[in-house]
């Protein structure tokens, strides 16, 4: 991973909102939720849930798909793998961690 890429993952989470979808779409594994859903489960009016839910897209780290009239969204599990291992790479200076 670049580190540019990074950076814009690292920032699309470094919201309060953006993060609870997030961590809710994990729990939620492949199948993930629908708008409606991440709505009702985290309180957050349409409005707003559709600019948190584009930044999270545009930045990788999740998915949209189309399932007959609802959209459901799901975390990108490669690219949460791949910002985990960028960020733990280098741990330790490459000793053995604690």
């Amino acid at each position: 991973m670049e580190t540019k890429a990074a950076v814009t993952q690292l920032a699309a989470l470094a919201q309060e909102h953006r993060l609870a979808i997030f961590r809710l779409l994990v729990q939620q594994g492949e199948a993930g939720l629908a708008v409606g859903r991440i709505a009702e489960a985290l309180g957050l009016a349409n409005a707003t849930l559709s600019f948190h839910l584009k930044t999270l897209t545009q930045a990788g780290l999740i998915e949209a798909r189309q399932d007959g009239r609802f959209i459901h969204y799901s975390a990108n599990f490669v690219a949460m793998n791949s910002l985990l291992g960028f960020l733990s790479e280098n741990c330790c200076g490459g000793q053995a961690c604690c």
